[in-house]
């Protein structure tokens, strides 16, 4: 690496998944092979195909937030915010109330609406005698139909402004809209932004509502989800032989990244070190991913680039691993065209059985992952992985974890529109 440009550290990590509150217990339960896949409890899911996902049991948004606050808050924005809080107080910097024009804010998310529990409510008051909507009548009642606070509440970075708030963050800032490559968009532009000097510190990741009704009512019909929800928290098989698609998790997943001179300035713990940045796209019309996953194969071959190639044997990649057919096995065939041989020596896993598929917050989750591992030298393992799959011929280290302190990682993320997102990290040494 060159040794003139800024380093940047990963000194904060946030949390919030079904297996756990904070990066320790989420981490604990990771090694441990606990799962939070389990039915749908927060609305009846008969009318879904499949009515399983990885919910947050005992989350509380009054912990967060105040009630004040809570009313221009969708339950992905208040995640977001837990996160956010969670990351910023592992980096020992959640008492700062002025983080300055220094400090930044990336976020990634598939937010496309507000709640609209309230709403759907309200327009039965517009309904005609024959129980047509009444478009006329809307027009003279919507104030007291349309809570004034809707379309505030509505807006995809709305999470974005109430961290800032919280944390006089004034810096540079994005949001980022999409799937699995938004969250780790998020990252990888914020490394980019503090190696460039625009900031010190910058709070990054995604998050996502994923297992809401609107979210599992779009998505169950696309063919993505598993068929097998019958098997409960056995249904998410990556890189298996009977793998049969996702199952969604809500949650997110924030780092802080900071500039290592910062970073040992204040005495923060570093977890890992961020060195590369790569993304790329398929260019084939989704669901279906293209047949070699060119974009992945692009975005790995530029984050290796981006880290002056350093990849040695034995080096961890935090998976995308969706589960389903075409996803996996072309995952499998960018990681030989990206990596070449040494595609073989390193070592995969996907943690998408234990925590769901955040979408929005999934990629986020994996540079989280990457960094917990290089941190605590254990690789987590991919749970379900009984049978794996003749054309997933890589290490994806079925079953059981694997204390091999890799010296190196990337974390994958993949959008279902093609985009491609992958992140280099190496151990501090």
């Amino acid at each position: 690496m060159s040794d003139n440009r800024r380093r940047v550290m990963v000194t904060g990590i946030g949390l919030m998944t079904a297996i756990g509150q904070g990066a320790a217990q989420t981490w604990e339960a990771l090694l441990e092979g606990r799962s939070g896949i389990g039915p749908l409890r927060a609305y009846d899911p008969a009318p879904l195909r499949t009515g399983i996902g990885a919910e947050i049991p005992d989350f509380q948004p009054t912990e967060w937030a105040s009630r004040r606050t809570l009313r221009m808050l969708c339950r992905g924005d208040q995640l977001a915010l837990a996160g956010a809080t969670l990351a910023l107080r592992d980096a020992g910097l959640d008492g700062e109330k002025d983080l300055g024009h220094r400090a930044g804010l990336f976020l990634g998310s598939n937010k496309e609406m507000p709640r609209m529990d309230e709403l759907i409510a309200q327009l039965q008051a517009i309904r005609a005698e024959d129980g047509t909507p009444d478009l006329h009548k809307l027009g003279q009642e919507a104030s007291s139909v349309v809570a004034p606070l809707f379309f505030v509440e509505g807006l995809q970075p709305a999470a974005g402004f109430h961290i800032s708030e919280k944390y006089g963050i004034r810096g540079a800032n994005a949001y980022f809209a999409g799937t699995a490559d938004s969250g780790a968009m998020a990252v990888g532009r914020a490394m980019r932004t503090v190696r460039r000097g625009e900031a010190d510190i910058v709070v990054a990741g995604g998050y996502d509502d994923a297992t809401g009704w609107w979210a599992m009512s779009k998505m169950d019909g696309l063919g993505v989800l598993t068929t097998r929800p019958e098997l409960g928290d056995a249904a998410f098989r990556p890189f298996d032989r009977d793998r049969s698609g996702s199952v969604f998790g809500e949650g997110a997943a924030l780092l802080v990244l900071e500039e290592r001179e910062h970073a040992l300035a204040r005495g923060a713990h570093c977890y890992a070190e961020v060195t590369g940045f790569g993304a790329g796209n398929d260019c084939v019309r989704p669901p279906s991913p293209q047949a070699r996953a060119r974009g992945l194969t692009r975005a790995i071959g530029r984050a290796l680039t981006d880290a002056d190639g350093y990849f040695p044997d034995g080096s961890y990649i935090a998976a995308h691993g969706c589960a389903t057919v075409q996803g996996d096995a072309s995952e499998t065939i960018a990681l030989h065209d990206a990596l070449g041989t040494s595609a073989k020596a390193a070592q995969i896993s996907s943690v998408k059985p234990q925590t769901g598929h955040l979408v929005g917050g999934a990629g986020a989750l994996n540079a989280a992952v990457a960094a917990l591992a290089l941190d605590s030298g254990i690789i987590p393992a991919t749970r379900n992985l009984d049978n794996p799959a003749a054309e997933c011929d890589l290490d994806f280290v079925p079953l059981t974890p694997r204390d091999t302190r890799p010296d190196s990682a990337l974390a994958l993320a993949r959008g279902l529109e093609g985009q491609a997102v992958a992140v280099a990290l190496r151990r501090v040494s």
